[in-house]
């Protein structure tokens, strides 16, 4: 028990970094699959810190950036996720964003998800990665319910710092089923998932990995995988659990996610589109459609001086 209500018996481990292309391009089935899986299962995010403090710096950043913007367009090319029209350099750091979400978890899992969609977007629609605390805590300035000020406070926390630190090393002790080479089966994936070598000799988990434990044993769908699949591995512990996600009106939609992307539209949502006041923003590989209240305070909209 905690607080008095009971803890749901299965646990769903998503681990991820805020700036992760292929993590970017999974979030319109693993929204689908958190709305279906609420008040069922514990969802626990690792942020896994993809780009890291003693990375080497580029003795080129200007032609990194050009590759890495490659990079991402061909992962785009499967994902169909929205990119930066223009990438202005790779991101230095994931720690920044990565304590920014961890202490947006403390305000409920409401404002955690809008933070760190915001903390994507930087990336993937504006093409200025959040890799200072600054950019970070700018970029979640406006999510609805956000406390600011706590936000700043939590991030720059010792109790917030500890537990980025644990997921650092929690996503460098990867399950056995990911250390051998992962089959792209039931469907090929240009990103299986495999385990990936660390500099020091060790391994890590790819991004996204989803472990599902629950009683009697665990699951585990490591890469970029459609709905079913992830829905086929939580459903072994969560039965009942619907092969396909459940899809709103336009405006629910909107109204409930803040942003969407042309593939959570077409996942998520049913019935005409876009709803009235939706605000599209442009992208090299699609729009983001955000609701009539996010437009207000999206760094994709805000009015500058």
């Amino acid at each position: 028990m905690t607080g008095g209500r009971a803890v749901p018996p299965v646990e769903v481990v998503e681990y991820t970094d805020p700036l992760c292309p292929w993590a970017w391009g999974s979030e319109p089935v693993f929204r689908g699959l958190r709305a279906a899986l609420a008040g069922r299962v514990r969802w626990r995010r690792v942020y896994c810190i993809l780009f890291d403090h003693d990375d080497d710096p580029a003795p080129d950043p200007a032609a990194e950036t050009a590759w890495y913007a490659r990079y991402v367009e061909g992962i785009a090319g499967h994902t169909r996720a929205p990119r930066a029209v223009r990438l202005s350099r790779v991101a230095a750091t994931s720690w920044p964003s990565s304590l920014v979400a961890k202490a947006a978890e403390l305000q409920g899992p409401e404002v955690a998800d809008r933070v760190l969609r915001r903390l994507r977007e930087t990336v993937f629609v504006l093409g200025e990665p959040a890799d200072t605390l600054g950019a970070a805590l700018d970029a979640a300035a406006g999510v609805p319910g956000l406390d600011a000020r706590r936000l700043a406070a939590d991030a720059a926390s010792a109790a917030v710092l500890d537990g980025v630190r644990a997921d650092h090393a929690e996503a460098r002790r990867p399950v056995p089923e990911v250390l051998a080479e992962v089959p792209a089966a039931p469907r090929d994936s240009p990103h299986p998932g495999s385990a990936k070598e660390t500099p020091d000799g060790g391994h890590r988990y790819a991004l996204p990995t989803l472990v599902v434990c629950g009683p009697g044993g665990r699951g585990v769908v490591p890469g970029w995988r459609p709905y079913d699949v992830y829905a086929a591995a939580a459903g072994a512990f969560c039965p009942g659990l619907p092969t396909a996600p459940q899809t709103l009106s336009g405006a629910a939609a909107l109204t409930r996610y803040g942003t969407l992307t042309e593939p959570e539209r077409a996942l998520l949502t049913r019935g005409a589109w876009p709803p009235p006041g939706a605000v599209r923003v442009e992208t090299a590989g699609g729009p983001l459609w955000l609701a009539p209240e996010e437009a207000g305070t999206h760094p994709a909209t805000r009015q500058t001086p």
